[in-house]
């Protein structure tokens, strides 16, 4: 998710972005905050820093990302791109920023996280997404699982590989 996280937002500075604000669901998953670290890392090597001078922290829900959005944009109006922590949120960002008169990507580019396609693709415009390969996940977990059940523990962390899914949204 780290990872993840510094290639959404390399990404959106090889787009040309700089005033990059990151929005994110619930500050207790790690993920969130594995995410927001990536972020703020990219940025940094960059010698940038978030719009707002922090991570906007709340629900995994589309509303969260409307609302948030609103929030940016009032604070900082010049914001040219938004990295949400997920692509529910993602789409209540694209939501706020149609209904504020914005043009995505020409003002604002947006980048969300998942890659799940019936949000990402079917989004207007198409979501780019950062793609963790939940199916992959999901499967090596349930082996992890029945290998337990077996006797056959391992310990550690595993690290899967994350990927780029360009869409309309940050061309």
């Amino acid at each position: 998710n780290v990872g993840g996280g510094r290639m959404a937002v390399e990404h959106l500075l090889e787009c040309g972005r700089r005033r990059i604000a990151h929005i994110t669901g619930d500050p207790t998953y790690g993920a969130a905050q594995d995410r927001a670290v990536g972020c703020q890392a990219a940025l940094e090597e960059a010698g940038l820093t978030l719009v707002g001078g922090k991570v906007l922290f709340g629900s995994w829900s589309e509303a969260w990302g409307r609302s948030a959005t609103r929030r940016v944009l009032e604070q900082d109006p010049d914001v040219d791109a938004i990295f949400a922590g997920s692509d529910q949120i993602a789409r209540g960002v694209l939501d706020a920023l149609h209904e504020a008169g914005k043009s995505v990507p020409g003002d604002v580019a947006v980048i969300g996280f998942d890659n799940w396609d019936v949000l990402a693709a079917h989004s207007r415009p198409p979501l780019t997404s950062i793609d963790i390969n939940l199916e992959h996940l999901g499967r090596v977990a349930a082996e992890a699982l029945f290998a337990a059940i077996e006797g056959k523990t391992r310990s550690g962390v595993e690290k899967l590989p994350c990927r780029l899914v360009t869409r309309q949204s940050t061309f």
